[in-house]
């Protein structure tokens, strides 16, 4: 491993957090695909499957900051526990009512529910910030690090979830995926030392973390993100079974992920110049562009190329967008920070996929990747008009005002 992520490893208990996170997380990348593969393999419907899918990623982009909101103020332990317990039961009455063939409004009552897993990546995330604050250049490597997490997890979820859901029985995606996160949370949840202080309700003078403007803007930025990529997974799974392999769209959603990874590898190794809303403008636009290609996918391998070449964007792209809610966000709602733009995502998810499943049985798989085409450009054009909010001084006082105690990179308060 080299040097700059060694370093960021030094601190005691942070292997540990980082693995409990990557089994947490696994079921952000198997979750939506396995219902929309279970749905597919059951039904034979795809505008059923996005549909679900859809109402998962909603629920959750609803549930979610709440989640994060509570755990600021109560503490990972009090918080993820219950809501990961109801998440699992209503993942368990979801795959119960999709094999007895049950009526479709049960399951989308199900796929509500289980949106109460919570956000596993702003947990970490977290509890880097609370180790490495005031060493900008370590936290910049944490948190490339964890985009990399981020993106193993989606090159092996797909793989693992559509496999087992194709070679094995239907459902077997989820169940797995909710095994998971089991056991990922129960283990994060049991290492307190390293478990960012929480900051009872009388702290929590500025009110919701929504009320910053630079925040906002990441939000609706990432809701035009999201679509891209919930498109891409059910477009991308259609146009396989279109062409004969329906099993090797894991392979291609994996590959558009390890595009993301080396990507993130290598930022986490650099020390980027220039202001970071400038480099995060960038990435939004590279996300958008790279979309072009795909109107041309005429083969599973010319489509794995062009989605390598779009991975490349989306790593740096979220390490930015971090450090941009570490500035705009004040430390008493950091984690309701970032699970914010996990909502973005995850609302940007339910449209997307939602409305490829549509365009698919309406039209075709090639058709469908106009989906994210347009998803891009819209995403471009938020970031353009909410640039300024994000280069000017943070209104909340974000880091600056709020962070009264910090540490150097030997670990030592300054004023």
């Amino acid at each position: 491993m080299p040097s700059p992520y060694r370093a960021i490893f030094a601190a005691p208990g942070t292997k540990r957090f980082s693995a409990a996170g990557f089994l947490g997380r696994m079921p952000l990348s198997m979750m939506g695909i396995g219902v929309v593969t279970m749905v597919s393999q059951l039904t034979g419907r795809y505008g059923l499957a996005g549909a679900l899918s859809a109402t998962l990623a909603m629920s959750a982009a609803v549930i979610g900051p709440q989640i994060s909101r509570l755990v600021d103020r109560h503490g990972q332990r009090r918080v993820l526990r219950p809501a990961t317990l109801v998440a699992l039961a209503a993942v368990a009455g979801l795959l119960v009512c999709a094999q007895q063939r049950l009526p479709d409004w049960t399951l989308f009552v199900f796929a509500a529910g289980a949106g109460c897993v919570p956000s596993v990546g702003s947990m970490i995330r977290a509890r880097w910030a609370e180790i490495y604050r005031g060493s900008p250049q370590r936290l910049h490597t944490a948190y490339s690090w964890e985009s990399i997490v981020d993106e193993v997890c989606f090159i092996f979820g797909p793989i693992i979830s559509i496999g087992l859901s194709t070679s094995w029985f239907p459902e077997a995606g989820p169940l797995l995926a909710a095994v998971f996160l089991l056991v990922g949370v129960v283990w994060l949840t049991a290492q307190r030392a390293t478990e960012p202080v929480p900051h009872p309700r009388e702290q929590h003078t500025g009110g919701s973390a929504m009320r910053s403007r630079g925040l906002r803007v990441l939000v609706v930025t990432f809701m035009a993100t999201g679509a891209i990529f919930g498109a891409i997974d059910v477009v991308t799974v259609a146009f396989a079974e279109e062409q004969g392999h329906k099993a090797a769209a894991s392979l291609v959603l994996a590959v558009y992920a390890l595009g993301s990874c080396v990507a993130g590898a290598v930022f986490g190794l650099l020390r980027p110049g220039g202001k970071p809303s400038t480099r995060w403008l960038l990435g939004v636009c590279a996300m958008a562009v790279s979309m072009i290609p795909l109107q041309l996918a005429g083969s599973l391998p010319f489509l794995a190329v062009a989605l390598f070449v779009a991975g490349l964007a989306i790593a740096p792209t979220m390490v930015t967008t971090m450090a941009l809610v570490e500035q705009h966000v004040p430390r008493t709602a950091l984690t309701e920070g970032m699970t914010w733009t996990s909502t973005g995502l995850a609302v940007g998810v339910a449209l997307g996929s939602s409305a490829a499943g549509w365009v698919v049985d309406a039209s075709g798989a090639e058709a469908g990747y106009a989906v994210p085409a347009v998803a891009g450009a819209l995403a471009a054009a938020v970031a353009f008009l909410g640039y300024r909010r994000l280069s000017g001084p943070a209104a909340t006082g974000g880091r600056g005002a709020d962070d009264r105690n910090r540490r150097t990179d030997d670990g030592e308060r300054v004023a």
